[in-house]
């Protein structure tokens, strides 16, 4: 057999393939296939093995995997080097990714390894997607705090909308003086019926959802009692989903945000939080706009919006790793009450807040396989896991406003001694906050229980911060915070 002359230990390689889910060809120049193996995970995706062998990958593989397949090996026969490439297959109605590698062999043999790479680009796609909301975020408050033209303002929010969320159109209709909703801004809309509008509260559906200050979803308007909605002019739209969702500021209706798509939609709900996210941004630019006609604005709305999102980010990061939910809000308030100890001016504090928040948010680039692995991990998850303060760094650096809050999510993993990661800063080189955050973040790690261990005694976890002192932790304040939990 062809593996006879590559590998000698067969059974050894049997086993190793049930517990890896990889994919291996032997094929000829040719490319014709002379022997196969698969790991249990990604056998399913193929034919039985009997079925491949002596057969062109042309006639027995997927089409567009043997399109790839037959050119990177068109390219190894010029090469005679190690030929990588990347192919997706839809399988089940479900998108999935695949890296695969060419090697060649002895006696004129390629060797084909393929990886199912679904979760690894899932999460690079999750990471990305979250930098393009952030992102639009910012714009959308720069756009707030930089313009005194509340329309300027919501176009930008509503060109957001419509780049974010996919959706073919979104417009804001506003209460004005005399309590009816009055069409504000718009886009994405290929007439101007919207443009007239002007109803009372409680009157189709964007006057029930300024009514009842809550969601309304219409998957399909060409049935049911559509209002307005089902005008001759506004059929011209040719509109098919609906959605209308209130603008509430300081418990206050100031409108609603209706988003048009032209197509069936079935959003996740992820969605949908990302749609209130902006329709609460919508809101802030209208309060703001009021507040300034008033001359009564103040940064308390802004911030109040900031901390708003920051905090959502960290409770997502909470609800995918249910096992260490609460930790965040833990190592928050004692990080700003030890700040508060050691006399970091009341400026200071909302960056450590802030930082403390979001200490952790380069995880949500962490695979869930490494991330929620109940027990210990390998080496090679570890190293991982070691990039999450760098991912934080690239998902928050973009943000001014964040600068100052940087420091925690990018070092707390330091260590005094130097021994820590990601750059191995020592003593004062690592950032007070970072040296003020890290002695919380282990102290509350070791009082809490995870699947492979249980919680600790805190006056063992005070005994363990008293030994690592000068250590792991700046020796002055890990004192500091014995004295502080030991009170």
């Amino acid at each position: 057999m062809p593996w006879n002359n590559l590998l000698n230990a067969s059974t050894q390689l049997d086993a190793i393939f049930q517990a890896f889910p990889d994919l291996l060809f032997c094929l000829d120049e040719s490319g014709t296939i002379l022997d196969y193996k698969a790991g249990a995970a990604i056998s399913t995706l193929f034919m039985p093995p009997t079925a491949f062998i002596g057969q062109r990958v042309g006639d027995v593989l997927p089409p567009e995997f043997a399109e790839n397949l037959l050119n990177a090996l068109e390219q190894l026969k010029i090469t005679h080097e190690t030929v990588p490439f990347e192919y997706t297959l839809r399988q089940a109605g479900t998108q999935r990714w695949f890296e695969a590698r060419l090697v060649p062999a002895a006696n004129e043999q390629v060797v084909v390894v393929v990886r199912d790479a679904t979760r690894h680009k899932q999460a690079e796609e999750r990471f990305n997607s979250q930098l393009k909301r952030i992102a639009a975020l910012r714009a959308i408050d720069l756009a707030i705090s930089s313009s005194l033209d509340l329309h300027l303002a919501l176009s930008v929010v509503l060109s957001q909308v419509t780049a974010q969320l996919v959706v073919d159109a979104a417009g804001i209709l506003l209460l004005n003086q005399h309590g009816l909703l009055e069409f504000t801004a718009g886009v994405g809309f290929r007439t101007e019926a919207l443009t007239h509008v002007r109803m009372p509260l409680g009157e189709a559906y964007a006057g029930m959802v300024a009514l009842q200050q809550k969601t309304i979803r219409v998957p399909d308007l060409q049935h049911g009692k559509t209002g307005w909605l089902g005008a001759p002019k506004f059929q011209e739209e040719g509109f098919r989903c609906y959605f209308g969702v209130p603008l509430v500021a300081k418990g206050r209706v100031h409108g609603v945000m209706e988003v048009f798509h032209r197509a069936p939609l079935d959003p996740d709900a992820d969605w949908l939080d990302f749609l209130e996210t902006l329709a609460g941004e919508a809101a802030i630019a209208v309060e703001n706009a009021m507040l300034l006609k008033e001359l009564q604005r103040t940064n308390f709305e802004l911030t109040l919006a900031y901390n708003t999102t920051i905090e959502g980010w960290s409770r997502a990061l909470d609800l995918r790793d249910r096992d260490t939910e609460g930790h965040t809000q833990r190592v928050t308030d004692l990080s700003v009450r030890l700040a508060r100890r050691l006399g970091f001016p009341d400026s200071d504090l909302i960056h450590v807040r802030r930082g403390a928040i979001l200490h952790d948010i380069g995880k949500m680039a962490i695979p869930d396989s490494i991330l929620l692995k109940p027990g210990p991990l390998t080496r090679d998850e570890w190293e991982i896991i070691q990039q999450h303060p760098r991912y934080a760094y690239e998902l928050l650096s973009p943000i001014p406003y964040l600068g100052p809050a940087l420091d925690i999510p990018h070092y707390h993993h330091e260590r005094w001694d130097g021994n820590g990661y990601p750059h191995q800063l020592r003593e004062t080189q690592i950032p007070l906050p970072a040296r003020l955050f890290a002695v919380v973040d282990v102290y509350d790690a070791l009082i809490s229980p995870r699947p492979y261990r249980a919680a600790w005694k805190p006056e063992d976890a005070t005994a363990h911060i008293s030994d690592q002192r000068g250590k792991h932790f700046d020796p002055e304040i890990a004192s500091e915070f014995l004295k502080m939990v030991c009170v």
